[in-house]
Order: structure tokens, then C-alpha cells, then sequence
């Protein structure tokens, strides 16, 4: 199958050279006691390496700074337990011939206070919103700004020393980067807010960091979405004149990789075209760019605003993200909550084995197999 099927054909990107066009995309899984990332989560990783993925996305992982966690058990890409821990993470898949890069997170304003290990430290956001028009995080300075950027670049560093093969800045579904990009919740009057322009200047210092930080031939990814957790209805842009000026300076900024966050990877993005988000993002920068959205299931990620508890759905067919693929549409294929249903997912679909392939229940979530 995999001689005709192009989710099975390499690709290389700068020192990147993946077997397979499959992704596993990042998903928190809260199993990190301590922030550590153990034996669980080395395992975890090893097995999707194991069974077939190209290139793993690491949940996301908090980088050095007092506020980005905002969810419990979520491991860090900081402090010498914690990177020793994602090293061995990093070994176990390239021993399996896979490749892996951490997601950097901030989570931002979507960290309510309380949150342990850091407690009472508020989520910091650009405007002290969390969502549009409530003001109760909070507003970030100028120095706040400058702290986070450099937190970015020491953990795009460490991934390099630790002997991962990419990194990824999370930058989608309403956490820190989002924030920026969002004018809901970017309401500032000076260089950071304003105009579109403006509200990319915050990416654009974390990822010209980034890449000051991993040298020019390290693959660098950039998560982005229109969706928000806190509204699933937001939109960055409404045209793909307005995409362009959105895009094209993070591409020149030094991002490789547009990994594009939809809800529904068939959808189309703007009228009068069939591209869904991915397709517009490579057409636009020429990078290589990722699709995600309930690839490979029958049911929706998420089933209301505000919830993050995934739907659970069945194996559905593969022909139309096959048929985009090989219209070269986009490069890469992200699959999220079917390859934690399936360890072997990618396996089983490049031998045709497509009746083995089990469904993603909730129960799924209940540890890391």
C-alpha cells in the first residue's frame, strides 16, 4: 500500500529526513507528575515511534517562566530532572528510527490562579483578558515580554542539545502567542497591539530568538490557528490578502513549518476555494505546511465551546485527506486522537490492516498506553 499511498513517501526538510508524511500531533496528557516527563511518557512516545509515526510533537511543555503552566501534570522543558526526563524521551524514538520536537507552551491567560506548583501567580496575558472584554489576568509589561521571548529561545536550545530533531512554538487555540495575535484579547496601544502588524510582533520576537538560538538549518515549527478554545467561531483572518500579511513575515522571521490547527481538516478556508487552512498557508509562503483536524474519525475534537474533553469517534476513511495529499495541497499529516486509540496506527494503515484500527473512547484518556 505504501507504494501508491503518499502518506507513505519520505520528506525532507533542511537536516529533517522523515520516512513517512504522518505526524503525531501534540495532545496534553497530564501524566507528568511533578512536571517530570517519566517512564510513562518515555514510553508513551517510544510506542508511536515504534508503530510507524514520521515525526512526534511532543504534548505541549511549559517553557522557563513562573507563568506559563496552567494545567496540572503537565510536564516542563526546564530544570535538570525535567530535560534529563525529555532526553530520554528524545533516545527512545530515535532507537524505534523515529523523529520527534517538542511543542514550547505558554499557556497565558488560560492559567487560573492556583494552579501548583506555582499557586497564587496569575495568568499573564497582553490585556488582562482571558477572553474579549473581561479584564481579570494579568497585563503584561514590556519586561514580562522580554522574559518570554528569552524563555522561548533557552528551551528551543535545549531541544537542539538534548538531540531533538525540530521544535515547535505553540502559537494556536487562545493560549499566550494567540493572545497576541487575537484582537479579543490583544487590546494594547503600543508596538504590540493595534493593527495586525503589531499583534505579530510578539511571534515574531520568539521566533527571531528561536532561530538566533538554534542556528539556520534546525527545522523550526509554528502551531497557529484560527479557532479558540474560547471561541471556536475566531478568526486571525478573513481573507487570504490578510493571511499574507499575517504569514509571510513569520516565514521570513524563520519558521519552516506552518502547522495548521483546524477542527476539520476538509473544511475549505475562504470562499471561491477549496484549500482548507494548510493548503492557503503553503500557497501563500511556499513553506511546507501541516494539516490537522479529525483525520482518520468520524466526530469532531472538541464537542462544545469551553470544553476540552474529545469526542470520541470511530474509524473513518482516509481518501480525502489522501486525495489532498496527493494534490499536494499540503506535506504533512497530523493525527491526534486516533493515534491514541492506536500505538500502531500508522502501521496498520500502511499494511491495509484498516479493520484492527479500534476507536478513540474517553477511556483512552485514563493512562498512557
Amino acid at each position: 500500500m505504501s507504494a501508491s499511498n503518499p502518506l507513505f513517501q519520505p520528506f525532507t526538510l533542511r537536516n529533517l529526513q522523515l520516512q513517512n508524511r504522518i505526524v503525531m500531533a501534540p495532545m496534553t496528557r497530564n501524566f507528568s507528575p511533578g512536571n517530570v516527563p517519566g517512564e510513562a511518557v518515555v514510553e508513551y512516545y517510544r510506542r508511536r515511534a515504534a508503530g510507524g509515526v514520521g515525526l512526534i510533537f511532543t504534548e505541549g511543555t511549559c517553557i522557563d517562566h513562573i507563568a506559563a503552566n496552567g494545567y496540572p501534570d503537565v510536564p516542563y522543558f526546564h530544570g535538570e530532572e525535567r530535560l534529563a526526563g525529555w532526553k530520554k524521551v528524545a533516545a527512545a524514538v530515535h532507537a524505534e528510527g523515529g523523529k520527534i520536537a517538542p511543542q514550547l507552551w505558554h499557556c497565558g491567560g488560560m492559567r487560573k490562579s492556583g494552579v501548583m506548583p506555582e499557586g497564587d501567580v496569575p495568568g499573564y496575558t497582553p490585556s488582562g483578558m482571558n477572553v474579549p472584554g473581561k479584564v481579570n489576568r494579568h497585563i503584561m509589561t514590556r519586561q514580562d515580554i522580554d522574559d518570554v521571548v528569552a524563555a522561548f529561545a533557552r528551551g528551543a536550545a535545549d531541544a537542539k542539545a538534548l538531540g531533538f530533531d525540530a521544535v515547535e512554538i505553540h502559537g494556536a487555540h487562545g493560549y499566550l502567542v494567540d493572545q497576541f495575535f487575537w484582537e479579543g484579547t490583544n487590546q494594547r496601544d503600543d508596538a504590540y497591539g493595534g493593527s495586525l502588524e503589531n499583534r505579530s510582533r510578539f511571534a515574531l520576537e520568539i521566533i527571531t530568538a528561536v532561530r538566533a538560538a538554534v542556528g539556520p538549518e534546525f527545522p523550526v515549527s509554528l502551531r497557529w490557528s484560527q479557532w479558540k478554545q474560547q471561541d471556536y467561531s475566531a478568526r486571525l483572518v478573513n481573507t487570504p490578502e490578510e493571511m499574507e500579511r499575517l504569514l509571510l513575515p513569520l516565514s521570513e522571521a524563520g519558521v519552516d513549518i506552518f502547522h495548521c490547527s483546524t477542527r476539520r481538516f476538509w473544511e475549505s478556508e475562504f470562499e471561491g476555494s477549496d484549500l482548507n487552512l494548510a493548503g492557503w498557508c503553503k500557497k501563500i509562503t511556499g513553506k511546507p505546511s501541516i494539516t490537522v483536524g479529525s483525520v482518520g474519525l468520524n466526530a469532531d475534537f472538541i464537542p462544545r465551546p469551553g470544553e476540552f474533553t474529545p469526542n470520541e469517534a470511530e474509524p473513518a476513511s482516509l481518501d480525502e485527506v489522501i486525495r489532498r495529499l496527493n494534490a499536494d495541497e499540503f506535506d504533512l499529516v497530523a493525527v491526534g486522537r486516533a493515534l491514541i486509540a492506536n500505538p500502531e496506527w500508522a502501521r496498520l494503515v500502511e499494511e491495509g490492516h484498516l479493520e484492527q484500527l479500534q476507536p478513540f473512547q474517553k477511556e483512552c484518556l485514563a493512562s498512557l498506553v
